[in-house]
């Protein structure tokens, strides 16, 4: 699913912005929802599509029944719900996978994980307890 804002104050913009968006092939399009690297958000942060994010979240995040991968540049400080979460970046919290939590080579987690399975490459890091989710 593609998210496109047409959003606007200015017809003339809705139209400019509808014609680049037919121009974008289908490689070009989102097909997840995505938290950009300029992006701060405070609260709860609930998706029911699969998420990365590369900017920084505060509060909790909740994807119940899909993936969240955590980009290089993110900075997550947040509890965090979601099927499977792959880590790139830095997560202090809490996380619960119902599937698997991986944290890749330069991925580092300051919390508790509870998770079906857990992976860890070299380079990863990890401060906290693991418990299996049965």
């Amino acid at each position: 699913m593609a998210y496109e804002s047409t959003a606007t104050l200015d017809p003339r913009q809705a139209m400019n912005g509808a014609a680049a968006a037919a121009r974008r092939t289908a490689e070009e399009r989102r097909l997840m929802a995505w938290v950009g690297k300029s992006v701060v958000f405070k609260g709860t942060l609930t998706s029911s599509e699969d998420m990365t994010i590369d900017g920084r979240v505060e509060g909790s995040i909740e994807i119940k029944d899909n993936t969240l991968t955590v980009g290089p540049d993110a900075d997550i400080q947040a509890d965090i719900v979601a099927s499977r979460v792959t880590i790139f970046g830095a997560v202090s919290g809490k996380i619960t996978a119902k599937d698997k939590v991986e944290i890749c080579d330069g991925g580092s987690v300051e919390g508790n994980i509870k998770a079906a399975r857990l992976a860890m490459a070299d380079g990863g890091f990890l401060k906290g307890k693991v418990e299996r989710e049965s």
